[in-house]
């Protein structure tokens, strides 16, 4: 890896590891929290902004008030999850009613962790109707395996609407696994993922050093990117600036996605239901560097 023998000349130093990571708010908490506890300096540099609107909401609502026309909800993003739930609690009662066929909920990874008993009851009374399903492999595609047949049942799905960006092919890959499945997907836009905007590349290339950088979404990279073209910048002079960039990807998706866009990944998490996956990889990364 090219910045062996910097990581160790700062190691000797002790000067404390600086990462920088691109997540949207909602994840920056958690993220910042597991780099501090590896004794690594967490720097926050955000391009893209993921939030519900007005519009986004009324879509919930009217999806929300014919669940009884779906089979299951099917999350790929705690963003999703934290939209639905937003919109379901102004519902004056549950959607579902608490008799009938066994209605699924999906998520990835410790996403799943959201969709606990007060979320059930918002759905449906009875929670045993209720039947929680999480992929062993928390991926998008692993999700839709995970449903199983889908027997032309309809089957839901709060994503993001993207604007300022192009959209990755994630979702549109996903909606087609189902299909492919069986199951008759309807995409319902639950909240925008936007472009941080012309600034958001400032923090990250004002700062003295960084060590590496943290990408959980190919949205970030392009946000990135896009951030560095109004410096009149490319990914290239971040090359240049910091030679020994250590590059890590949360999961397969986001590595293949930030390959895409010309950002080669030196770390790929192999373990991504949650971020200690993409921050042990990093860290393997960094003793190999340090030896």
């Amino acid at each position: 890896m090219s910045g062996k023998y910097r990581y160790k000349q700062y190691s000797d130093l002790n000067i404390l590891p600086t990462v920088a990571f691109t997540t949207p708010e909602n994840y920056a908490a958690r993220l910042s929290l597991l780099l501090r506890g590896r004794s690594w300096t967490p720097l926050w540099c955000p391009t893209v902004v993921v939030e519900p609107t007005a519009a986004t909401n009324s879509a919930l609502l009217i999806h929300i008030s014919r669940l009884h026309d779906f089979s299951a909800v099917a999350f790929t993003s705690r963003a999703g999850i934290s939209a639905f739930e937003s919109a379901i609690s102004a519902a004056q009662s549950p959607p579902l009613s608490s008799s009938g066929e066994d209605f699924i909920l999906s998520a990835l990874g410790r996403d799943a962790e959201l969709l606990n008993p007060d979320f059930v009851s918002k759905i449906c009374s009875n929670s045993d109707r209720v039947k929680l399903v999480v992929p062993p492999n928390s991926t998008p595609s692993g999700l839709a395996e995970s449903l199983g047949p889908g027997l032309g049942r309809k089957v839901l799905c709060p994503v993001p609407l993207v604007l300022g960006l192009e959209e990755p092919p994630v979702v549109p890959n996903f909606l087609h696994d189902l299909g492919q499945m069986g199951w008759a997907p309807v995409r319902v836009n639950a909240y925008v993922t936007r472009w941080a905007g012309p600034n958001c590349a400032e923090g990250l290339w004002g700062t003295y050093h960084a060590d590496a950088i943290i990408f959980t979404s190919t949205a970030e990279v392009e946000g990135l990117l896009k951030g560095l073209r109004e410096l009149g910048l490319g990914w290239e002079d971040m090359r240049k600036r910091w030679p020994g960039l250590v590059v890590a990807a949360h999961g397969p998706v986001t590595a293949s996605g930030a390959e895409r866009l010309g950002v080669r990944v030196d770390v790929v998490s192999s373990r991504f239901s949650s971020f200690d996956g993409v921050v042990e990889a990093l860290d393997h990364a960094f003793r190999e560097c340090s030896m």
